[in-house]
């Protein structure tokens, strides 16, 4: 299994958001997209809680 990657995954949460604002987009990507960015957020909060419990253990 691939390490997670957080700044790719930010950084492709922001090339969803930009299409899916994109007035010319039409909804057919949106729905594909839309589950991607879904797993993207999960992995997004999943690294985010593993870094502010880790934090918290070294206090």
């Amino acid at each position: 299994m691939e390490k997670f990657d957080y700044k790719k995954a930010v950084a492709r949460l922001e090339q969803i958001a930009l299409k899916v604002e994109d007035p010319a987009t039409g909804l057919d990507p949106r729905g594909k997209e839309g589950g991607e960015a879904e797993n993207l957020l999960d992995g997004c909060r999943t690294y985010l809680r593993k870094v502010r419990e880790d934090s918290l253990r070294l206090e």
